[in-house]
């Protein structure tokens, strides 16, 4: 048994490499790309720590090249969904019983792991599954899952110091339980760091998990999975189940055993689950804790005072990076007509020098989308756009599947604001600007508050502090990520912690304390040393 009070160590963001010309790590990155797509990997299920192979066998295709194959992943179904569920409730007592200390060091270790010697084979693997660029995967697979891992650590240990006071002869404390069943993680493609998280935070605050990744960024969810085991995480404290999520749905999600549910993605999928665990409510063991982040439609306003150079290469950033598939992405804007003609041009400059390709080209600034779905779902946007009389595309609107899922950046201006591309989140890089009358301000800005259902990010541009402290109080609830002179993309663990409310999600902000307090029951201890001999209270001694 050991006797300390031990001391987390201090995390600290991890820095990135930036891949430039005749550096090791572009070269060491380089060989390991060229590697993975020269292999086909087979992934299998993984309950209880057992690699299981299932009859139906599906395809981990590029995006980029979808003819190319680098996978082919076992698919989960009802008798691996319900043996999931048992391995975690087996795995649940000794997973809750093991100190503290043991659990924070698997996850500091796999984080190390990440940024050490598997740092290439995350970041190839993002890339190649994804269509991420080399900086968009460094970014994601190699600093912000090893920054969930550690920070997810120090924000578990500052949870467990949260105490009571005490009063004399009396000595009140808090146990932080894990929740009274298993937690449920469904993951999106769009960051590997995100798949790493839903899992692991619940599991760090001592609970079990099934964990459904999405099948398009499995490859390197499977490697993070294989990296939590090489770190020591036991056998079924995560199960590892790519499934078909109508079957997650009735099967696990309805099990009366299931506590909690982490996730990210649509909020129609997320309304839908809300929807069924509320009719079967009854059935549950406990309330189960439902934590979702999900779409965004998300806004950049620039003030008159902007600065023309700034909204520019923020708006180009912030729409087209990663191919606009980012729920923080600014996928519409709103600009006022005394700076619109160099805000234009500016727009139309940088945008055509934006090259659209294989990943494995560095050239290249942007990728393939991610599947035909999206891709077909973002270029019926851009159609609808082009023959709608209160629409224009300024730059891109062209797209071709033949070899990879490209879209071209494109540009739309509309004289709506509330046109169908201001509103729906589309995913895609697809950026559309609404230019407003300077004297119309705050008619514009009731707009940008009102016009969608969500409130995930958004920035504003300008250089007037008066005008910053009223676009801030006016737009207080239209993001739960506000960004001044910045791009409404890429918020970092410990320094912007993320979340959105309205359509958005419940802002339980991932990769902060808030989010790691909603992965545990607290119990309330009180210790007398002194109890009372009396039943008869002072005021009772005359009538």
């Amino acid at each position: 048994m050991s006797n300390g009070i031990f001391k987390i160590p201090t995390p600290k963001n991890e820095p990135g490499y930036t891949y430039a010309p005749g550096t090791k790590e572009r070269e060491t990155l380089k060989a390991e790309l060229n590697r993975q797509s020269n292999i086909v990997v087979d992934i299998p299920v993984i309950i209880n720590g057992e690699n299981i192979k299932t009859d139906t066998v599906k395809q981990v295709v590029m995006p980029h090249n979808h003819q190319h194959v680098l996978a082919n992943y076992s698919e989960a179904g009802e008798p691996e969904l319900r043996a999931a569920v048992e391995a975690a409730m087996a795995a649940k007592e000794s997973w809750a019983n093991m100190p503290w200390e043991h659990r924070a060091a698997i996850f500091l270790k796999a984080a190390d792991l990440i940024s050490g010697p598997y740092r290439d084979l995350m970041n190839a693997a993002t890339m190649l599954g994804q269509s991420k660029t080399v900086i968009q995967a460094e970014i994601d697979s190699a600093q912000e899952l090893a920054d969930f891992l550690r920070f997810g650590v120090d924000y578990a240990n500052q949870v467990y110091q949260i105490q009571p006071d005490s009063m004399k002869n009396v000595w009140n404390r808090l146990d932080y339980r894990p929740l009274d069943g298993f937690v449920l993680a469904i993951s999106p493609f769009n960051f590997t760091a995100i798949g790493g998280n839903l899992p692991s935070a619940p599991a760090m605050m001592g609970n079990v998990v099934v964990w459904k990744p999405a099948t398009t960024s499995i490859l390197a969810n499977y490697y993070f999975m294989r990296i939590l085991e090489e770190a020591g995480l036991p056998k079924g404290v995560i199960n590892f189940v790519p499934s078909r999520g109508s079957q997650v749905s009735e099967i696990v999600l309805t099990d009366p055993r299931m506590a909690g549910f982490h996730f990210t993605g649509s909020t129609a999928t997320f309304q839908t689950i809300w929807k069924n665990v509320g009719e079967n409510i009854a059935n549950y063991q406990s309330y189960p804790r439902l934590v979702g982040e999900t779409g965004g439609k998300d806004f950049v306003f620039a003030h008159e005072t902007a600065q023309v150079d700034k909204v520019v290469s923020n708006l180009v950033r912030g729409a087209f990076e990663y191919q606009g598939q980012k729920c923080s992405a600014a996928s519409r804007a709103y600009i006022p007509a005394s700076i619109w003609e160099d805000v234009k041009a500016g727009l139309l400059e940088q945008t055509a020098k934006l090259k659209v390709g294989d990943v494995r080209d560095f050239r290249n600034f942007m990728g393939a989308v991610i599947d035909k779905a999206a891709f077909d779902s973002i270029t019926s946007y851009i159609e609808y756009a082009r023959e709608a009389e209160d629409a224009e595309i300024i730059a891109g609107g062209t797209y071709d599947d033949s070899v990879g899922y490209f879209i071209q950046p494109t540009i739309i201006v509309t004289s709506n604001p509330n046109f169908k591309t201001m509103v729906e989140e589309i995913f895609g890089p697809v950026l559309t600007i609404y230019v407003y009358e300077n004297e119309k301000l705050e008619e514009t800005l009731d707009s940008v508050d009102s016009a969608s259902m969500y409130a995930l990010t958004g920035a504003i541009f300008a250089q007037d502090r008066t005008a910053i402290m009223h676009l801030e109080n006016r737009l207080s609830g239209a993001a739960g990520n506000f960004y001044i002179n910045d791009k409404p993309t890429g918020a970092m663990i410990n320094q912007q912690p993320f979340g959105g409310s309205r359509g958005s999600g419940t802002n339980d902000k991932a990769g902060s304390v808030f989010n790691m307090i909603r992965w545990t029951t607290p119990r309330v201890i009180k210790e007398n040393f002194a109890p009372t001999t009396d039943i008869a209270y002072p005021f009772m001694d005359e009538e």
